[in-house]
């Protein structure tokens, strides 16, 4: 009897652990309930929106005292994560505010914090999203109206700065601006002249402020038929408008009014003195932007049942291209579920046409796109599937006006409509009314009609095959159809034999062929291949022939496709170094063999470039002098070109970010080896050759960071030269000819300019000064001056 366990006993090992560890679970399962019940607030529900609120509201004041914490940190969240229902989630917190008068401070004092955290980390988004649902708090009485408005005179303090960039003055009075439609009435009616005082205060910052960086983000240099207006300019313009109006909107929904006797009587709070993060040279602001317009209320067909679409210049407008790139940025992702909910947008508007301008502003936008290009392309597509019925006929009407535009579009922007394009078609049989393009025929080749159509066939040959886009083609179009892209080896075409390689390429054939020919060999054969110059000490530092013969050979074995060029390179790279060498002329002989064999190949010769830049055989340097040689001035200004120089920038950046973000990591385990040999007594010699070894380390690394920032800043310096060089002899040529130098291979040239400054922008802006003393000086030609000083004031 004595050895018998009472049965507490046996119940307290497992069973009482069991039932420790079984609590958990039930209040997680109670906290993710809420999280799920705050989350899907104001979708779709059986009860209205107002008693989904009250209900919610007293499930959340039961359990305060429990979940306070778990709520607090929810509700902070979605204020910031799902902007699109701030003012859902106000009223909410107006609700158990107006019960829990503590909880409602806790909460400001969170959403306070919050709003900070987001400015001192550079997340604008957030930060505006945080400072709009702090404004609409005012709305429904938990923060008082004084302390908002020292809020917004704190921020427009920050446009009166001196000494910092423009950048940051303009986002402080955007946010301001943007948060205004939603408690711009709440101010009006109870703090008036307050409120006239803070717009009068915006209009004096916006009336002396350089707007020199409009004209590098505009879509199209006409204004005509839509005006590209500089997005504080357009912001301000309908705030103007909003307050014409009484500071009444028709597009936001406000749960609160319903509300307001029970909100009206809770105690307010008031926001602490916010202190804005001051300047620092590595904050990152957003740049400005121009607002993309393309459709108005004429564009749209008349239905009963929807409303005309709102003008540029109307609140609404705003609002609804702010919800739906909220739409986008939750979504990007994820394409269908992004198609999805911008088609869900619950309002009675021309949704398909406010969907397609802001899809379109979003891939055209400058210096670069948000997120990645086919993004974009994908997401129509999606919506073309969904809505089969109305999405591809307001995608075509959107086609064919950005198509009659095309003329004034930027050149970063008509290379991105032509990827567009050609990606859309393809997705769709490639099927277009080509015909209704047809005058585009009786135009210059040059004409930025014509050379849209011939550039999309291109990339529709890159998605496709030749023939089938040949076929598909009307006849007429034939002059703009591309060459069918295939090798040109001079020595196996009609008087090949004649040519001076003849043999050696015939041979160097046979050899490789054989598969067990060794690099050796095919040495032994090269060096057989007489010279045709001689530098002043009788040596032989570069033999054109040689270069020429063993690369056309090489590449043409290798032309069945990339796979097989790509083994070839690697095959005999070896033998391929050693011929090509460090120098850049010996490169140039390189990329003009290339060029030789694959001119009707375009994407062939970018796909092969990028590998011989990967693998070093070619430098940056060499493939930039080649794209502005002679040689391939008939090619100027075809898109593959440019394709090829910023493929060749970005490699060149991408290899200095990498050695940047090693000598990052090279000194953090350095400081970790140091931090460790302190605190050890033993071992100390040991460590001291350690810390000694990593030392040499980062300094070998600074010297390689060093030499490739010098690569670099020598890659912008040949580049922006000869951009310099052929348009100042243009310019010069033109006015001594007595001829208008607007051509349209001035209008070409002098946007892949402007291109190549904005979209490597982050690069250039390092070497600005340089650039300023170097090249772009006071003396230069007015018309090229102006684009740089431009590409300046984005980040002035």
């Amino acid at each position: 009897m004595s050895n018998r366990r009472r049965p507490h006993e046996e119940d307290d090992g497992y069973e009482r652990a069991y039932k420790k560890r079984r609590r958990v679970p039930e209040n997680q399962e109670l906290e993710d309930r809420f999280e799920v019940l705050i989350v899907k607030v104001g979708e779709r529900s059986t009860t209205s929106l107002e008693s989904h609120l009250d209900g919610l509201a007293k499930v959340l004041e039961t359990d305060l005292a429990t979940y306070r914490v778990k709520i607090l940190r929810i509700l902070t969240d979605c204020a910031t994560k799902y902007p699109e229902k701030c003012c859902i989630y106000t009223t909410l917190v107006g609700l158990l505010n107006a019960k829990n008068y503590n909880f409602g401070g806790e909460f400001v004092e969170l959403m306070v914090k919050t709003f900070k955290d987001a400015l001192k980390n550079c997340q604008w988004n957030a930060a505006r999203y945080a400072l709009r649902f702090l404004a609409d708090l005012v709305n429904c009485h938990v923060i008082s109206t004084n302390s908002l408005l020292q809020l917004l005179e704190n921020m427009l303090d920050a446009s009166k700065e001196d000494g910092v960039p423009n950048v940051r003055k303009d986002w402080y009075v955007y946010a301001v601006l943007s948060c205004l439609p939603w408690v711009g009435r709440e101010l009006y009616e109870k703090k008036e002249q307050a409120l006239a005082l803070l717009l009068l205060n915006i209009e004096l910052y916006l009336n002396k402020r350089s707007k020199k960086h409009v004209a590098a983000l505009q879509v199209w240099s006409s204004d005509k038929p839509h005006p590209q207006e500089e997005y504080l300019d357009c912001l301000w313009a309908q705030i103007v408008k909003l307050r014409q109006d009484n500071w009444t909107d028709h597009h936001i929904y406000r749960p609160y009014t319903v509300f307001d006797s029970r909100l009206s009587v809770a105690l307010q709070h008031n926001l602490p003195n916010i202190i804005l993060p001051p300047h620092h040279d590595s904050l990152i602001y957003p740049m400005p932007s121009v607002v993309f317009r393309m459709f108005d209320y004429t564009d749209c067909p008349e239905e009963p049942s929807i409303s005309p679409l709102p003008g540029a210049h109307s609140i609404e407008r705003f609002l609804i291209e702010e919800h739906l790139l909220q739409i986008i940025e939750m979504n990007y992702f994820e394409r269908k579920d992004c198609a999805t909910q911008l088609l869900k947008y619950n309002m009675k508007i021309p949704l398909e046409y406010c969907i397609v301008e802001i899809i379109f502003g979003e891939l055209f936008r400058l210096p670069t796109p948000k997120y990645l290009e086919i993004f974009y392309g994908s997401v129509l597509i999606e919506l073309c599937k969904m809505k089969p019925d109305t999405m591809p006929q307001v995608l075509a009407q959107a086609t064919v006006i950005l198509f009659m535009r095309i003329e004034s579009m930027n050149t970063a922007c008509f290379d991105r409509f032509v990827a567009w394009f050609a990606y859309h078609l393809s997705n769709f049989q490639f099927q277009w009314s080509w015909e209704d393009w047809e005058s585009a025929l009786k135009l210059d080749l040059e004409h930025p009609k014509p050379k849209f159509i011939h550039e999309v066939l291109n990339k529709c040959v890159r998605l496709s095959y030749h023939q089938r886009i040949k076929e598909i083609v009307p006849p007429q179009f034939a002059p703009l159809l591309p060459l069918k892209p295939e090798p040109h080896f001079k020595y196996n075409q009609e008087g090949g034999e004649h040519l001076p390689g003849f043999v050696y390429a015939q041979e160097l054939i046979n050899a490789i062929k054989k598969k067990q020919s060794s690099p050796n060999e095919i040495m032994a054969i090269l060096n057989k291949i007489p010279s045709s110059s001689m530098d002043e000490d009788g040596a032989d530092p570069i033999n054109p022939l040689k270069i020429d013969v063993f690369t056309q050979v090489l590449l043409y074995l290798g032309s069945k496709s990339f796979s097989h060029s790509f083994a070839a390179l690697s095959k005999f790279y070896k033998v391929l170094k050693e011929h090509i060498g460090h120098t850049e002329e010996s490169q140039s002989y390189v990329l003009k063999s290339l060029f030789e064999l694959w001119h009707d190949h375009q994407q062939m010769m970018a796909v092969l470039i990028d590998k011989m830049l990967k693998t070093q055989l070619l430098h940056c340097s060499s493939v930039a002098n080649w794209i502005f040689s002679k040689e391939m001035q008939p090619e100027f200004t075809k898109l593959y070109v440019w394709e090829i120089l910023h493929l060749t920038i970005k490699k060149m950046s991408k290899y200095v970010n990498r050695v940047g973000k090693e000598l990052l990591d090279a000194k953090e385990r350095l400081k970790h080896v140091s931090s460790e040999s302190e605190e050890e007594s033993d071992g100390e010699g040991g460590k001291k050759n350690e810390e000694k070894i990593s030392e040499e380390v980062v300094e070998k690394i600074e010297e390689k960071l060093e030499a490739a920032q010098a690569d670099q800043k020598n890659l912008f310096l040949i580049i922006f030269q000869r951009f310099i060089m052929i348009l100042s002899e243009h310019l010069v040529r033109c006015d001594t000819d007595g001829v208008d130098f607007n051509t349209h291979w001035y209008k070409w040239t002098i946007g892949r300019l402007q291109q190549v400054l904005l979209a490597h922008h982050e690069q250039v802006q390092k070497y600005s000064s340089t650039l300023e003393t170097l090249l772009f000086t006071q003396d230069l030609e007015p018309h090229i001056l102006d684009v740089f000083h431009q590409f300046l004031a984005l980040n002035a």
